[in-house]
């Protein structure tokens, strides 16, 4: 994400501990607000139109104004977290010697043609070095002392086509014991570089997480931290080195899976075609988030934006793939926590094309490309319908799961290594299609597929959620054989792994665990893989039994299948097959749809030539309608998305607040009728569905007569009145 610059971590000593944040709430508080359920980060102090329904309100950026940011913020009920950039920032200190007397000039990331990489001026990206995370540290524990309640961590970043200053050199020879080798010059080269890029971000992280545990002891206090990060999909794709799944074993208390229209619209290939598929992108980039925390202790929160960080797209053009993004994340349900929106200043007080309006010829090579009377302000049924969604994400942690879609069980196995073959000699493909060749043949014909994280299998009780296993190690290379083993035992009880790869990466060729002086001396890691499976390093392609499961090995480029117009059938026959080996039924749909308790999320997918979209039939509340339309049927044609309250599985023994476009709390039932407490953004409009046994008589808003709409068919009200930042009583008699 576009982040605000701050200032030096350091200046902020003695104006935070000076200004701890107090309590003096102004609205009757959530009593499940300690879940931290939603956040959202801004660089804003509290106004009227920011008032927002979610828990946390994560204050950006170490600035003499971060001490008042916070106050107002936890004034206004929320509580009070800390985000700040760790890749790149105002480290004027750092960088010339008045943090510890010594100049780190040399330590901004440089490209091969000694350009520096910045966000301008000397505003660098970092190449962490030595005293790098104690830097950190410093300001992050007076931020704590100053009342933070949670330390964020944002995208420690390495760009690809980095790896050329003199302090990486330093960090090469330190680490590897031998001289430095240009990245681009070889395989073995930008492999080595992007391997120490890796551990240069994760061995800072770890200097900071140390820093906070080791002041918790000190005070009594359990500050968490946490690394708002892109998923490795994203990073793998726009040529970026982060350390990902590694910092969980460093001291990280989870993530913010940084997942927004920005990084789902980047295109693919499919069938051969090129386009942008946010929906189906955005699918695998929260799941590969889910597969880096899945069976470990960390916390997990996934983002959305409104918008997005282009500002030359149209407010309708921003609605639609929003949309794609929170039904993409809400097909996850093992995450319950959100970040509802980055920067909600510029969504809600900023203006953006209207729908229909064209760049103005005169500003193209500018980043704003419309003029400003073409601008406007967020249009008022997209702000609605916004907050009611932001409020229903407080309550995705449903016991009942359901799901309705192809076949299930299917894991696509990915590792951090998808990072380290993207720039300099002979990347990997441009597109991702060695990911991407694999994944959509399957998200396109109804298969939710889950990556797996391969850093994260321990033991064969990592995988018994699954019965068959893609993988390719074309565009990446395992750290270490450690998951060999456990893939082995895993196919040995019933699995059925199915590998595709051609064995022409050059990066086979590097110098690693599987041809190490001395070793087995493999050509490739397949080769290793495949012995320990016991069908031999030399088994030729085909089906091969293993124990009482199945080896398919398939002789062929993933990243060439993307660019076939028959690649995904190829892809899916293949899929067939092992499902049959197996015993797992095979299923294609059009669409995909998940029913978590009361709420229903639902996409329409690829369809087959005479096959009609699915349809969904009962009473549903349109959480994407700022009416809250009840609807009896919904059609999910391809590319739609839908979030629905399915009004059957909401209790009917009581009065009940149904949906709402506003924080609601103390929800009394009172005889047939309700009230409660809502507050909600200034100038922004509430809706409200109320379930009640029979049509209202009156309704009150602050004191005041307000209008209802009643639906007998669905024995709901709808009631529609400005938001408040202050709690209004609202009345139902």
């Amino acid at each position: 994400m576009i982040a605000r610059k701050s200032l030096p971590l350091s200046l902020i000593l003695g104006v935070l501990a000076a200004s701890a944040p107090t309590s003096t709430p102004a609205q009757t508080p959530d009593p499940r607000q300690g879940e931290e359920r939603t956040s959202f980060q801004t660089h804003a102090k509290w106004d009227p139109g920011l008032q927002l329904p979610a828990d946390v309100a994560m204050v950006y950026g170490i600035d003499a104004s971060m001490p008042d940011r916070s106050r107002q913020w936890k004034e206004r009920g929320y509580i009070v977290h800390l985000m700040t950039g760790v890749s790149w920032g105002e480290y004027q200190d750092y960088l010339y010697g008045r943090f510890d007397g010594k100049e780190h000039v040399d330590e901004a990331q440089t490209d091969r043609h000694g350009k520096v990489i910045s966000h301008g001026g000397d505003v660098y990206y970092m190449c962490p070095g030595p005293e790098f995370g104690k830097y950190l540290s410093q300001g992050v524990l007076r931020a704590i002392d100053a009342g933070a309640e949670g330390i964020h961590l944002e995208e420690p970043e390495f760009w690809a086509r980095a790896g050329y200053s003199e302090g990486f050199k330093r960090a090469w020879r330190e680490h590897y014991k031998e001289e430095w080798a240009p990245p681009h010059e070889s395989a073995d080269a930008q492999y080595k570089a992007s391997k120490l890029k890796y551990v240069l971000y994760r061995d800072a992280l770890e200097q900071v997480f140390d820093a906070v545990k080791q002041h918790n002891k000190k005070t009594g206090k359990d500050v968490k931290c946490y690394v708002p990060t892109h998923s490795l999909v994203n990073y793998a794709l726009w040529c970026i080195v982060s350390p990902e799944s590694s910092l969980l074993t460093v001291g990280a208390d989870g993530f913010i899976a940084q997942v927004w229209t920005g990084t789902a619209r980047s295109k693919n290939f499919y069938e051969g075609k090129e386009a942008e598929r946010t929906f189906q992108t955005a699918f695998f980039e929260y799941g590969s988030m889910t597969a880096v925390t899945r069976g470990t202790h960390g916390r997990l929160w996934f983002l959305h934006d409104p918008i997005e960080d282009d500002p030359n797209h149209d407010w309708g053009d921003y609605q639609t793939n929003w949309r794609a993004t929170v039904v993409a994340s809400l097909f996850w349900p093992e995450t319950t926590r959100f970040e509802v929106v980055p920067w909600p200043e510029r969504v809600f007080h900023g203006r953006y094309p209207a729908p229909g309006a064209k760049p103005d010829p005169s500003l193209f090579g500018r980043r704003r490309r419309f003029k400003d009377s073409d601008r406007i302000p967020i249009p008022p049924d997209y702000a609605t319908e916004l907050i009611g969604v932001m409020n229903a994400l407080n309550d995705m942690d449903q016991p009942e799961i359901a799901w309705d879609s192809g076949t299930r069980g299917i894991g696509l196995v990915v590792s951090d290594a998808l990072m380290f073959q993207r720039e300099g000699f002979k990347p990997s493909d441009s597109h991702l299609g060695n990911f991407f060749g694999l994944a959509l043949p399957c998200i396109q014909r109804g298969l939710p597929t889950e990556p797996v994280q391969l850093e994260n299998l321990r033991t064969v009780d990592d995988l018994s959620r699954y019965k068959v296993l893609l993988m390719t190690y074309e565009g990446m290379k395992p750290l270490t054989n450690a998951a060999d083993p456990v893939l082995a035992e895993w196919v040995k009880a019933g699995g059925v792994l199915v590998f595709v790869d051609d064995d022409k990466d050059p990066y086979n060729d590097i110098r690693s665990w599987w041809n190490a002086e001395g070793g087995p001396n493999f050509a490739n890691p397949r080769q290793a893989l495949f012995d320990a499976l016991g069908v031999g390093r030399d088994a030729s392609p085909g089906e091969h039994a293993v124990g009482d499961g199945r080896l398919i090995w398939a002789e062929s480029s993933p990243a060439a299948l993307s660019r076939k117009a028959e690649g995904a059938t190829e892809v899916r026959e293949l899929i067939e097959r092992a499902c049959a080996a197996a015993s797992l039924d095979y299923k294609e749909t059009n669409h995909l749809v998940l029913h978590r308790g009361p709420y229903v999320i639902a996409a329409g997918l690829e369809s087959k030539p005479g096959e009609s979209p699915h349809v969904l039939r009962g009473r549903f509340v349109d959480l994407f309608d700022a009416q809250l339309t009840v609807r009896e049927t919904v059609e999910l044609p391809p590319d739609s998305r839908s979030l629905l309250i399915d009004l059957d599985r909401v209790p009917t023994d009581r009065p009940k607040v149904v949906a709402a476009a506003c924080r609601v709390t103390d929800e009394t039932p009172a005889g047939d009728g309700l009230s409660f407490f809502a507050r909600g953004p200034e100038n922004i409009t509430a809706s409200v569905r109320v379930r009640l046994p029979k049509a209202p008589t009156s309704a009150t808003v602050a004191g005041q007569p307000a209008e209802v709409a009643w639906d007998e068919a669905s024995k709901t009200a709808l009631l529609r009145f400005p938001n408040s930042a202050d709690a209004v009583k609202v009345t139902i008699e």
